[in-house]
């Protein structure tokens, strides 16, 4: 008998995560993913050449553990908890998908054309990881903090920079998903 793995429902995960961020509330910390980089680069010494890293890493090293426990997350969702279903997706999404060249949409959890070590290596994929990378860099300090800090930690303590914040996240994915992403491909 073959045991399916479903995703944990809204119910259980939205309050899992209420509680993480009402336990980080009460220790006076913040979830944010972006100001690990900072923290790795202050402890590889970058200070010494940018003013910005200079800052005691090690008051901040706890939140490196999110950064590790999101990878181990990862790997166990990946390998133990995946239930390897073909995503459904709507006949039209499918059809604009074989029109931009993906071949299989659904069949996978993400498209081979975008994620195989071919599609990366090739010199678009390259150009626009480097050319991305430093979009998403410069945009998370000019916002103060990247989507799952505003998203989570921010829009939940009600911060109005956050909303606005996310607000341009989404319009920015929207303008990428339908604008800009299929001229790329």
């Amino acid at each position: 008998m073959e045991y399916i793995l479903n995703p944990w429902p809204w119910y259980i995960s939205g309050p899992l995560i209420a509680l993480v961020l009402a336990m980080l509330l009460y220790f006076g910390k913040t979830f944010a993913m972006s100001s690990n980089l900072a923290t790795m680069c202050s402890i590889a010494g970058a200070g010494k050449f940018i003013d910005f890293f200079k800052s005691d890493w090690k008051e901040k090293k706890w939140n490196l553990i999110v950064v590790l426990g999101a990878v181990i997350g990862g790997f166990i969702a990946k390998n133990f908890l995946s239930n390897h279903a073909i995503t459904t997706l709507n006949h039209k999404t499918i059809q604009e998908l074989n029109e931009i060249g993906f071949k299989n949409p659904g069949k996978t959890m993400v498209p081979n054309e975008l994620y195989s070590f071919d599609a990366i290596m090739s010199s678009q994929a390259l150009l626009c990881l480097v050319i991305g990378g430093l979009l998403v860099g410069f945009g998370t300090r000019y916002a103060g903090g990247c989507t799952s800090g505003h998203a989570i930690t921010g829009l939940s303590s009600l911060q109005k920079p956050s909303l606005i914040a996310v607000i341009g996240f989404f319009i920015g994915g929207l303008i990428m998903t339908n604008f800009i992403l299929p001229y790329l491909l």
